[in-house]
Order: C-alpha cells, then structure tokens, then sequence
C-alpha cells in the first residue's frame, strides 16, 4: 500500500491545497493520502488560527472531491509541537507495511536540512517534493541530489494554483471576494461560522 502524508495549518483549505493533494495521489499512485492539519506549527505563529474544530470540518468538507483523500487529526490531538517527524512515526506505526510519502512543497526542500531529526524523516518515507513554479526544477534536482545520501525523494510538478490562505483571510476580513479560491461547501461552512471576520 502507498499511504501519502500532507501536513499544514490548512487555515483555511483552499483550491491549492486540494489541486496539489490530487496532482501527487495520481503522480504517485497512492492509495490513501491523509491530509493533517497542524496544532502548534513550528514555522507559523498561531495568532490566525480559528478553532481547531473548524479548520478540521472545513478539511473534511474540501476532502470530500476524492474518496482517496481522508484527514487525519493526530496532530491536533496531541500535547506537543507538531514536529513532522513525530507524525511520520506515528503513520509508520498505523502502516507498517506501507510505502509510505511525505509531501512538502518546494520551498520546503530547500530548507529541509533544518526540520528536527530530518534524517529520521527520509529514513522513514519517501519524501515527495511538489514543484509548483516554473523553471526551479533544476534547482530541486540539485538540492534533492544533496539529501538522497540520507534517503528517497522524488520531485513532481503540480499546475501551478496562485493562492494562499493569508490572502483569503485578508480578502474575508475586507469583504473582498474570496469564494472562488476554496471549495463551495468551505465558503458556506465560513460564512455560517462568521469566520476570519476583523
């Protein structure tokens, strides 16, 4: 079995989210990906954060485009930072067998060499860079030839979708339009909710 792993704040789940969770379960033959949405990010400060509650019904509304895709809650269940590799181990526990895919956008490739026990992560799964620019694939290859010592990485290429869920919160909170950047039943569920409102 080929189990992808899509971790993020998913504050909130957008149109490019959802292309490039698509884009690797066909380019890499998975047969589940689970998207997991972060409590404490390492990387991001917490201060835009709406409820854990909602960012995971709105994962789970966005998701329900493939049967392939599933959300997985493990990181907001526990007590400590989510450190990507604590998340592998724990799908490496649920999936012993599997093949297992961690999938990081380009701009996380380069800075990989960074992430806590980044060794222990490419010794437990492949990881799969999603390249989403034009034009920087020869600059994953060279990275990517750097880090192979330690473990398995493929590099795929998603269309780019211009987006980003701090933009969407902005244009929310100015009463822009937003709708066209995330799933329909996602619009609704932050309309009712009064989400991202200044």
């Amino acid at each position: 079995m080929r189990i992808g792993i899509y971790g993020g704040s998913f504050n909130p789940v957008h149109n490019g989210h959802i292309h490039l969770a698509l884009t690797a379960v066909s380019e890499l033959g998975l047969d589940r990906l689970f998207l997991v949405p972060s409590k404490i990010s390492p990387h991001r400060s917490s201060d835009e954060y709406v409820s854990e509650e909602d960012r995971l019904e709105m994962l789970r509304l966005a998701c329900r485009v493939s049967d392939k895709l599933e959300v997985c809650d493990y990181e907001l269940r526990s007590e400590r930072v989510s450190y990507t590799i604590f998340t592998v181990e724990e799908f490496r526990r649920r999936f012993p067998d599997a093949e297992l895919f961690l999938l990081v956008g380009s701009d996380m490739l380069m800075i990989f060499e960074t992430w806590k026990r980044f060794e222990d992560i490419l010794r437990e799964c492949t990881l799969a860079v999603v390249s989403r620019c034009e034009g920087d694939m020869p600059e994953l290859e060279k990275k990517a030839r750097e880090l192979r010592g330690f473990g398995n990485i493929v590099i795929c290429r998603a269309e780019p979708v211009v987006v980003s869920s701090s933009d969407i919160r902005k244009k929310i909170a100015k009463k822009q339009k937003y709708s066209c950047y995330l799933d329909e039943n996602v619009v609704q569920y932050i309309r009712m909710k009064k989400l991202y409102k200044q």
